[in-house]
């Protein structure tokens, strides 16, 4: 079997920043990562690069900003007046470097503390990876083809019930998990 749209991949990786061979992100030592296929779940070049793969091959590969999480948007940088963290800053110290989450009408969106006055607050809304090349080393530990639900759902079902069985509480309420 190979890794290509709606199967569901299971992967051990180390993620390597190129310029500086900093390890950013690794599963050494934790369970696989493991992914449907094709749904969006990962960055889109390291999906491409696995396409194909089997169970055994190991790739290392290094992405470009564009294919990984994109270039950094100087619009994604905000102020902030520091008196909406009053609150924050009645229990902790605010500093650069701080890493939190904004309640935004479309959800939680996580920044980075960049900057401090005793006005405002810089907060950068980019991902931190943003702009960088990234380098993977992966090797494919485990491959299925994804069941017709989870394919449908757009996720995995982490106990696949039985035709006929439905667990209690689900997805947009179809009692799929």
């Amino acid at each position: 079997m190979k890794i290509e749209k709606d199967t569901i991949a299971s992967v051990h990786y180390t993620g390597t920043l190129p310029e500086s061979g900093e390890t950013f992100d690794s599963s050494e030592g934790r369970e696989p990562l493991t992914f449907l296929v094709g749904h969006g779940q990962m960055i889109p070049g390291f999906e491409a690069e696995l396409m194909g793969s089997k169970v055994g091959d190991k790739k290392t590969f290094t992405l470009s900003p564009d294919k990984a999480y994109g270039p950094r948007d100087d619009a994604a940088i905000l102020q902030i007046p520091r008196a909406q963290f009053a609150q924050l800053e009645d229990q902790t110290k605010l500093e650069v470097g701080f890493q939190l989450v904004a309640q935004m009408p479309h959800g939680p969106a996580p920044f980075t503390v960049t900057d401090l006055s005793e006005e405002m607050v810089t907060a950068d809304f980019n991902h931190a990876l943003a702009g960088k090349e990234l380098t993977f080393s992966v090797e494919v530990v485990e491959i299925r083809k994804a069941s017709e639900d989870e394919a449908a759902h757009g996720h995995i079902h982490s106990n696949e019930q039985p035709k006929g069985e439905q667990k209690s509480s689900g997805c947009n309420n179809d009692g799929c998990c």
